[in-house]
């Protein structure tokens, strides 16, 4: 049975830092795509950072801002969120696959940021970054 449980979100100023975790059980880091996915009120779900055995993916929202990692021995994945920015105010949520889940385009093949590649689900947490 596989449990996401997330820790970490909070309130920060524009421009701050914060990194928030995910504690998995269940499943197996380098043989799940993990991934961090947000939400703002009243919009769909999207992705954000990605990780599987390839090289990790990002939107392009937050490429060069955010992090994702895995720690297979505290069984846990992070998302470093640098230069906050407003407009990162969500919902996060962290999530898995029940396998390796990519998305190829023009030959090249990235960690998926689909939500339908993704079977679970964490709880949420919010983080809001004010001005």
């Amino acid at each position: 049975q596989v449990q996401l449980v997330e820790s970490g979100g909070g309130s920060v100023q524009v421009g701050e830092s914060l990194k928030i975790s995910c504690e998995a059980s269940g499943i197996i880091f380098g043989m799940n795509s993990v991934a961090w996915f947000r939400q703002l009120p009243g919009k769909e779900r999207e992705g954000v950072a990605s990780i599987g055995k390839r090289d990790p993916n990002y939107a392009d929202s937050v490429k060069g801002r955010f992090t994702i990692s895995q720690d297979y021995a505290k069984r846990t994945f992070y998302l470093q969120m640098n230069a906050l920015k407003t407009e990162d105010t969500a919902l996060y949520y962290c999530a898995a696959a029940g396998g390796i889940r990519t998305t190829c385009r023009r030959g090249a093949c990235f960690p998926s940021l689909k939500e339908s590649d993704f079977d679970y689900w964490g709880q949420g947490t919010q983080v809001t970054v004010s001005s």
